[in-house]
């Protein structure tokens, strides 16, 4: 009895938890694009080694048409994940790309790149997501560089209860994303679940992770926690997490990636270690040299 009872205490602590409930909030960013800001918010600043999470969602033109121009970024990634409607990106080094319904664009602004995102459409729904990711002193000042993935470079799992998963980043049943991102080795799954399906994602267990339900709602973790719609869980250590459907259909994202554990320095769109490093990126700005 005491074995069995031992065994099953070591496997509740693989489970992860929900440990904080946080709600999105109303938020304009770029030229006057409304936003659900999730994190980089007063109620959850930062997730390490998670900076920021906005969903954008509207078939309102006037909510996102404006779209966000020529901006800077340094020291940390962009991923902007389009479920819905076309977004057009550039550069300042010439680079052109097409977001399209499904598919991603995992953008490592490194050292310095100046590009706008802009919606490629006047009517009808945009929805998607931005999520900033922070990278580690030594990869800062790293060339900038592009992932972009279209929807059918995208692995996709169906489970036996019809379950599905959009596997963007990391693994899951048996299949790997096509991101690379080494510094923070993430998971990056968009997980479709109809009524009365359960899922259960393997998780590296160090990593920080959170899940950002945006359609139905979701039972999620060892305590079934109840997360609705708009709503973000901040997850507690494990190894895997359980995500039940049991009041209807749903959908959500699940994000983990490995702790960076430095210092930050924020200063609008740069990310750096020091506020030495924050007024060097001002200043290179500045001088034209991103």
């Amino acid at each position: 009895m005491s074995s069995l009872k031992s065994e099953a205490t070591e496997a509740g602590t693989d489970e992860r938890s929900v440990t904080r409930l946080i709600r999105g909030m109303p938020a304009s960013d770029g030229a006057g694009v409304r936003l659900n800001r999730v994190i980089g918010q007063p109620a959850l600043s930062e997730l390490d080694p998670f900076l920021l999470l906005d969903e954008f969602r509207s078939d309102n033109p006037g909510d996102y048409i404006a779209g966000f121009p020529e901006h800077p970024h340094r020291g940390f990634e962009t991923v902007t994940y389009l479920i819905a409607g076309r977004m057009r990106h550039a550069d300042n080094k010439g680079h052109q790309g097409l977001l399209s319904p499904g598919s991603v664009q995992w953008m490592t602004a490194g050292r310095g790149i100046v590009h706008s995102e802009m919606p490629e459409q006047e009517n009808g729904l945009l929805q998607g997501f931005q999520l900033w990711v922070n990278l580690p002193a030594r990869s800062k000042m790293t060339a900038p560089r592009y992932q972009e993935i279209e929807p059918s470079e995208i692995p996709e799992a169906t489970l036996a209860n019809g379950a599905r998963a959009r596997i963007i980043a990391g693994s899951f049943e048996g299949r790997t994303g096509p991101i690379d991102a080494a510094a923070t080795a993430p998971l990056y799954l968009d997980l479709i679940l109809p009524q009365a399906s359960e899922v259960r994602v393997p998780m590296p267990a160090g990593h920080a992770a959170f899940a950002y339900v945006f359609e139905g709602s979701a039972e999620i973790g060892g305590d079934a926690r109840s997360v609705p719609q708009g709503s973000l869980a901040v997850l507690g250590p494990g190894s895997r997490l359980t995500v039940r459907a049991d009041k209807g259909p749903a959908r959500l994202l699940v994000v983990a990636g490995k702790p960076i554990e430095e210092p930050v320095a924020r200063y609008g769109p740069f990310v750096m270690n020091t506020q030495d490093e924050i007024r060097q990126a001002v200043r290179d700005f500045q001088a034209g040299l991103f």
